[in-house]
C-alpha cells in the first residue's frame, strides 16, 4: 500500500476476499459481514454458537485475511466502527433526505435501529452484574458529559431502596476524592461510549487499584474504561441514525440493573422503598389533583 493511502475497511477486505475463500470460511465470513456489531462485542465462542460454526474457524478466517488472529481482526472491525476523534458527532451528520416523508422515514429508521439494538443486549450479563451490585458494600456510579444523565438515573433508582450505599462519583465534590474512597468490596459502575472521557478511564483505573468490582456499561468490549472490567454490559450507540450516538441501550441497561438489584434485595429493599415513598408523600413532592 502506498504511503499516505488510507487503509481499506476490514469489512471491504472481507467481502473482497470471500470468493477466494474455502466454502466453510465463506459462510463464517458472510456471518461476520452481516453481524459486524456482534463480531466486535461478543466472544468468539458466542459468535460460533450463533453461527453454528467451530470457534477455530473465526481464527482461520482472520488469518486468511492477513491478520494474526481473531483478536486483531476484531480490533480492526471495532476501530472501523469508531467515529473520527475530531468529529465524533458532526462526522455522523448526513444531509436532509429528499421526499415528502423524509423526516418521518428518519424517525422510523431511528426507532427501528433502537429496537434492534435493545434486542441484542445480553440479559444474562445484566443479571450477573446486578448480583454483584447486590453483594457490594457500597456502589459508586459514574458517567460524564452525555452519560451523566444515565449515571444520575441509575443512582436515583438504586438510592430509592439503598439510600446509604449508593454514591454518584463527583456528585458532591471533586471526583478524585471519590476515587480515593474506593475500597475492596465496593462496586464501581462506569458508563461511556466513544469518544471516551479521560475521567471515565481514570475512574475505571481507580476501581482496579482499589480492587473494587468494576461494571462497565459501554458501546464496545474494547472501550478503554471497560478494560479488565469484571462485568461488561454492552449497548449499541453508533448504529442508530442521527448526528448523536444513541443512549437508549445504556438507559435500558441501567434500569434493568436497578430492577434486578431491587428484587434481589427482597423484603429489606421493599421496606426501604416504602420508607422512601412515605417520606416523599409527607414532603408533598408529587402533585395530587383534588377531586
Amino acid at each position: 500500500m502506498a504511503q499516505g493511502q488510507p487503509k481499506p475497511s476490514p469489512l471491504n477486505e472481507l467481502c473482497s476476499a470471500l470468493p477466494s475463500l474455502p466454502m466453510r470460511l465463506q459462510e463464517v465470513g458472510r456471518f461476520v459481514a452481516a453481524n459486524d456489531y456482534d463480531a466486535t462485542t461478543r466472544s468468539m465462542r458466542e459468535l460460533a454458537s450463533v453461527a453454528g460454526a467451530d470457534p477455530a474457524s473465526f481464527t482461520r478466517l482472520a488469518k486468511a485475511l492477513g491478520y494474526s488472529g481473531w483478536d486483531e481482526l476484531r480490533a480492526a472491525l471495532t476501530e472501523a466502527r469508531r467515529p473520527a476523534q475530531g468529529s465524533p458527532f458532526s462526522g455522523r451528520a448526513k444531509g436532509r433526505r429528499a421526499g415528502p416523508n423524509a423526516d418521518v422515514k428518519l424517525v422510523h429508521d431511528k426507532l427501528e435501529a433502537e429496537a434492534a439494538g435493545l434486542a441484542r443486549i445480553s440479559a444474562s450479563a445484566i443479571a450477573d452484574a446486578a448480583r454483584a451490585l447486590h453483594a457490594a458494600d457500597r456502589i459508586w456510579i459514574t458517567g460524564f458529559r452525555s452519560c451523566r444523565s444515565v449515571a444520575e438515573l441509575l443512582t436515583y433508582q438504586l438510592r430509592l431502596f439503598r439510600p446509604d450505599a449508593v454514591q454518584l462519583v463527583g456528585g458532591s465534590g471533586p471526583f478524585d476524592l471519590d476515587h480515593g474512597a474506593f475500597r475492596s468490596g465496593d462496586a464501581v459502575v462506569v458508563i461511556g461510549f466513544a469518544p471516551y472521557t479521560f475521567v471515565s478511564v481514570e475512574t475505571a483505573r481507580a476501581a482496579h487499584q482499589a480492587r473494587a468490582t468494576l461494571i462497565a456499561i459501554a458501546d464496545t468490549i474494547s472501550a478503554p474504561m471497560a478494560e479488565g472490567a469484571d462485568h461488561r454490559l454492552l449497548f449499541e450507540a453508533a448504529s442508530s441514525p442521527g448526528f448523536f450516538p444513541s443512549l437508549t441501550g445504556a438507559i435500558a441497561v441501567a434500569q434493568s440493573l436497578a430492577a434486578v438489584a431491587f428484587t434481589l434485595g427482597g423484603a429489606g429493599a421493599k421496606r426501604k422503598l416504602e420508607e422512601t415513598e412515605g417520606r416523599l408523600a409527607a414532603m408533598s413532592q408529587y402533585f395530587v389533583e383534588k377531586g
